[in-house]
Parts: structure tokens; sequence; C-alpha cells
């Protein structure tokens, strides 16, 4: 039996959470959705044991209470978790953002989408 996938999404704007949510369902509505309103939220959601480890992590950078650098920091610091593909998805562009992440060992790095159409084409590749 094939395994479900699991996503989950931390990212202060509850807007940006909902169109990402709406865009994984039309992508793949097998795929299970969880999301977490800082990084300090996320990592506490991934430490709780109450959900099954994600297959992705998609991880905003510019949050309150944690940055999304030190969130991946810590992820990556937890053997559990250091395997788990980390996508940053984010407003920013900068390039000094992509290489810090990068070494930061983030997988890959999605500059955030103005329209659901492209989102959609971008998690595709993850969720098809």
């Amino acid at each position: 039996m094939k395994q479900k996938l699991s996503c989950l999404l931390i990212d202060d704007d509850r807007d940006d959470q909902e169109i990402f949510k709406l865009a994984l369902q039309d992508v793949n509505e097998e795929v299970h959705f969880l999301s977490a309103d800082d990084g300090v939220e996320g990592l506490q959601l991934l430490k709780s044991g109450e959900h099954e480890t994600p297959n992705f992590i998609f991880l905003d950078l510019n949050m309150p209470r944690m940055t999304g650098k030190d969130c991946l920091a810590a992820i990556r610091s937890q053997p559990h978790l250091s395997g788990i593909p980390v996508v940053i998805y984010s407003t920013s562009s900068d390039p000094k953002d992509i290489q810090d992440t990068k070494a930061l060992g983030a997988t890959d790095y999605v500059v955030k989408q103005y329209s659901i159409t492209s989102l959609k084409e971008i998690l595709r590749r993850f969720f098809n």
C-alpha cells in the first residue's frame, strides 16, 4: 500500500496558509496538510509526536518569534528530522537568503507566487 504523503507549512500569514492548502488540494487531494503559525509552533508540532513526521516542510523566512533560518537550523539539528526535505517558501528573492538557507541545509527555495496557478505548478514538482 502506498504511504500517504504529508506536508507541513510553517508560515505566519494565515492567507498564505489557506492559498497553499487550496493549491495543494488541487494538485493532490491525498496529501495530509498541516500548518504552523511560526517556527516555534512548527518545532513544537514536529517534536510532539502527535502527528506523523511530514514528508515535506515548507518554511517561510520572515516570521515573528523565530526566523525561518533559525527554524531551519533547529530542524537540521534534530537527527529524526534532518532527512526531511525543507523547502524555503518566501517572498524574498534575495540571492543572500537563497545562499544562506542552502548552506543551512534547505533542499530547495521557492519564491511565493502571486498566482495560484503558478503555485500549483511548483507544488506538482513535489506532490505528483
